[in-house]
């Protein structure tokens, strides 16, 4: 039956508004007179038909046909001309291309109008499935039609885990791989299919630093094994293990991104993608060579009936302008993107992380690649690696608006706006269940031009729910803005996200060989009152915003970071990161409280000139924890900063301007996907003391709508198992469980499963094995140094460095006692994870009393006492 939206004769219009989730709906009569205007609109429906006219009462199928019912149309526009997408499910057999000839007109515009339900489809369904010969519980069915390859499967809605495990056997790093201790690999069904991937963060407990640096996670398949040899794909291998050298600056790379001896990224953390590695409910894998899919169903998930979906295209949406004539006018409103791919780390390609997405890639990418002026048939520009492409793109356009859609099951980045485009808008939508970077706007291959045709300018990205990703590269980033113009990012809400929030600018890193950072053409743009919370909960030295590079020509036109609130950050870094040859940037009147490290830093020696000053920066009237004074330090201006004793003190009117906006707040209780258990968390860490173990884990941000209550936190050893349950909120507290009731001189793993409202999530991969034992009690943690209180009138910024030696434990908490009587306990995530690479720790202590002496102790606690204090003094100001 064909949805009709109203009869011939006289018919009422119904204008649908969606914003914040909410619809709201103004009818009135047409004449038939007003018909004729009315029938330039093109209707589409998935039980319509390519023969029929377009019209309400007989709706095309596809949207092929609907763009080509508009490009007769465009040219000749009296009014806007809206393609109605009825509700239901569209699924492409290619992506929807458009053009300049797809665009509004005569002042005028296209609209791609959705319902809110309308879904843009680029998978293929599952169906078929039978029980898998002995293998209890395992399924299998026929890959549909189309399907050679995927990264992904969803069962009703819910991304579920392509089977990963441990290797099988340890490794040692060769030239071209890896020896094996068995030739177990040797045997699995297809080696090619598998690929190693290295998780990075900092190193923390028996957590290994893998990959190429805190922030990234590389993913290289297997090329061949044979035997004990294995042989990984390239170029990917040689992208992620290789790097060119400065004869002359020991120890540092040419491309001076991350580490310039790779010899301990080379430690492949996990393997995925093997049938062999399918153990645990939830798990999936496509036999590419025998065309079947495997699942290990979750209790509960019944096949038969289930939608099983797998993605095939890679792009859903690729909207592509020219320099001479772009896509412009045209509007895309209430769809849902999902069920798409991206192929390329399947590849001989593979992975080769260098920062929020972007790859080293190509035949000696590692040795030319982006590497310029610094190597010989270096690249150029500077740092012009490859961006990971996004299912939903638009180069060359102006003027095209995203709003009130859910940009969800992604397999690549969401939305480009890219090469070019301008004056475009991004306003009151999700993007959640994506693979990598959330919105990406603009590139880093063109740091300067003279063609305003390559500038990308003026495009807004506001009232924006971004939330549980990266899933898959984690070191993804929800919005990502490179060299470009009067762009505004302004009223999103981002939480619960695996790297950092917010990155703006490239090409910085030349100050660390004391060069300038890259020219480029970037001016004007702002960060402003977004709401950033529970971010950084994978991988580190990150920030809510990111900034590198050179943002404008002066103070007046730099970036400008203002009225975001920014709380709750997990890994290691800074609420407000200032990067290398970070420039001209403004960050005034934020709320920035639960960092681990610092509010804002660093500020870093402007090469640009001789003279030895710092980059220009201003920080200005930001309510922090971080109590820096007033000082103007060779260019970089810090005043006006209050010390924030408590959130609650936080402005109100910061606070309740910052996020979304009143009318999009409706986007945060809209339904996204599955209701399921949620994602498992990841990089467990372990260590032992006599009769327990203590645990530590990445929180789960992947929550399938309802968010996490417990860890569920699971040792095995010597044949036995025991489990200890705490709360999100202690663990979040705390962020560590302890294991009682163990036996010494037992080895034992831990896996950790994360608990909500629809049940358990799968385990996390395993730790390394701790055994406990009994220690030295005498053997206490050092020292605090440089502990320092900065005071105003009723509040101190504590400051201190951990001890350089833990003792034999690693620093699980502080306790600071005041002169007045108090004891504070100082516990966290940046308890942990600062005292390993020794950064700085910061606590605040309020209800002070003005123009008052008062004396301060820190000492460090282990899991053996604690140990001894540093003691020190200041006086807060007067009132």
């Amino acid at each position: 039956m064909l949805t009709k939206w109203g009869s011939t004769r006289r018919r009422t219009v119904v204008t649908v508004l969606l914003a914040a989730g909410s619809l709201l709906a103004t009818t009135g009569p047409v004449a038939a007179a007003d018909t004729g205007a009315v029938s330039r609109d093109v209707y589409v429906s998935p039980a319509g038909s390519d023969h029929a006219s377009g019209t309400a009462g007989h709706p095309v199928r596809t949207l092929d046909r609907a763009r080509d019912l508009v490009r007769q149309r465009a040219p000749h526009l009296t009014r806007d001309l809206t393609v109605h997408l009825a509700p239901g499910v569209f699924r492409l057999g290619a992506p929807l291309r458009l053009d300049a000839r797809d665009s509004g007109g005569n002042g005028h515009r296209v609209i791609w109008q959705g319902s809110g339900d309308t879904e843009l489809n680029g998978g293929v369904r599952v169906t078929g499935w039978r029980p898998v010969p002995g293998r209890p519980g395992l399924l299998a069915a026929p890959a549909p039609a189309g399907l050679d390859n995927t990264r992904q499967l969803y069962v009703d809605g819910v991304r579920e885990q392509r089977a990963r495990g441990p290797l099988p056997v340890t490794v040692q790093a060769t030239a071209t791989g890896y020896t094996a201790s068995a030739d177990t690999l040797a045997h699995w069904r297809n080696p090619k299919d598998v690929e190693f991937v290295y998780v990075s963060g900092e190193a923390l407990w028996n957590v290994k630093r893998d990959g190429l640096g805190q922030w990234t996670e590389p993913r290289c398949p297997l090329a061949a094994v044979q035997g004990t040899t294995i042989t990984m794909a390239q170029p990917c291998w040689d992208n992620s293990t290789k790097r060119v050298l400065f004869p002359d600056i020991p120890g540092r790379s040419v491309n001076m991104v991350g580490p310039a001896d790779l010899t301990n990224g080379r430690h492949p953390t996990y393997a995925e993608n093997a049938f062999e590695l399918l153990d645990t409910p939830g798990e999936w894998y496509l036999d590419r060579s025998a065309h079947v899919v495997y699942y290990l169903p979750k209790p509960g998930q019944d096949l038969r009936r289930a939608d099983v979906e797998m993605p095939v295209l890679e792009k859903l949406v690729d909207a592509r302008g020219t320099a001479d004539a772009p896509i412009h006018d045209v509007a895309f409103r209430g769809l849902r993107y999902s069920y798409a791919t991206w192929l390329t780390p399947s590849s001989p390609e593979g992975f080769s992380e260098i920062q929020a997405g972007y790859t080293i890639t190509g035949a000696d990418g590692w040795a030319v690649q982006g590497l310029c002026q610094f190597v010989p048939g270096g690249t150029c520009p500077y740092a012009s690696w490859t961006r990971e492409p996004a299912n939903v793109s638009v180069s060359r356009g102006r003027r095209v608006e995203f709003s009130d859609s859910v940009f969800a099951h992604l397999g690549g980045a969401g939305l480009d706006l890219i090469d070019g485009t301008k004056e475009s808008q991004v306003r009151g939508d999700v993007f959640t269940d994506i693979s990598g970077n959330g919105v990406q706007v603009g590139g880093v291959d063109k740091p300067t031009t003279d063609t305003d045709a390559d500038v990308v300018r003026d495009v807004q990205v506001t009232d924006n729910h971004l939330y549980g990703l990266p899933r898959e590269f984690h070191g993804g980033v929800p919005i990502v803005n490179g060299y470009t113009v009067r762009n505004t990012i302004s009223h999103n809400q981002i939480d619960h996200v695996g790297y950092s929030a917010i990155s703006v600018g490239w090409g910085g890193w030349p100050d660390k060989i004391k060069r300038p950072a890259t020219p480029n053409l970037s001016h004007d743009n702002v960060v402003s009152d977004n709401l950033i919370f529970d971010y950084m909960q994978m991988l580190d030295d990150g920030g809510g915003v990111y900034t590198q590079g050179i943002t404008g020509t002066s103070l007046d036109d730099g970036e400008k970071v203002t009225g975001n609130v920014i709380h709750d950050q997990w890994g290691l870094g800074k609420s407000v990161y200032t990067d290398n040859g970070n420039t001209y940037e403004t960050i005034r009147g934020n709320v920035l409280y639960g960092a681990a490290y610092f509010n804002v830093g660093t500020v870093h020696v402007d090469y640009r000139d001789d003279l030895g000053n710092n980059d220009p920066t201003l920080i200005e009237g930001n309510y922090w924890e971080q109590g820096d004074r007033d000082k103007v330090d060779k260019g970089a201006i810090t005043r006006g900063n209050q010390i924030l004793g408590r959130p609650a003190d936080a402005p109100a009117a910061i606070v309740a301007n910052a996020g979304l906006e009143p009318a999009y707040r409706g986007l945060l209780t809209r339904p996204v996907g599955g209701r399921a258990p949620a994602e498992a968390p990841s990089r467990v860490g372990t260590f032992a003391v006599a009769g327990k173990l203590y645990a530590t884990w990445n929180p789960t941000f992947a929550f399938n709508n309802a968010p996490v209550t417990d860890y569920v936190v699971t040792a095995s050893g010597g044949g036995r198992t025991y489990s200890a349950t705490v709360s999100a909120a202690d663990f979040s507290k705390r962020a560590y469980a302890e294991v009682p009731g163990l036996a010494d001189g037992t080895a034992y793993t831990v896996t950790v499963a994360a608990r909500n409202a629809f049940g358990t999530s799968e385990p996390s991969l395993p730790s390394a094995p701790v055994t406990p034992g009994p220690l030295d009690p005498s053997a206490l943690p050092g020292v605090p140094t440089s502990a320092r209180a900065l005071p105003n009138s009723t509040a101190a910024s504590i400051r201190w460095n951990p001890p350089a030696a833990a003792g034999n434990t690693p620093v699980l908490a502080y306790v600071i006692t005041v002169s007045d009587g108090r004891t504070i306990p100082v516990e966290g995530r940046d308890a942990l994870v600062t005292q390993p690479t020794i950064k700085g720790m910061t606590r605040v202590v309020d209800n002070l009393k003005p123009a008052t002496a008062y004396t301060f102790t820190v000492a460090a606690i282990t899991a053996t006492g604690t140990g001894p204090a540093a003691t020190f003094t200041t006086t807060t100001a007067a009132a």
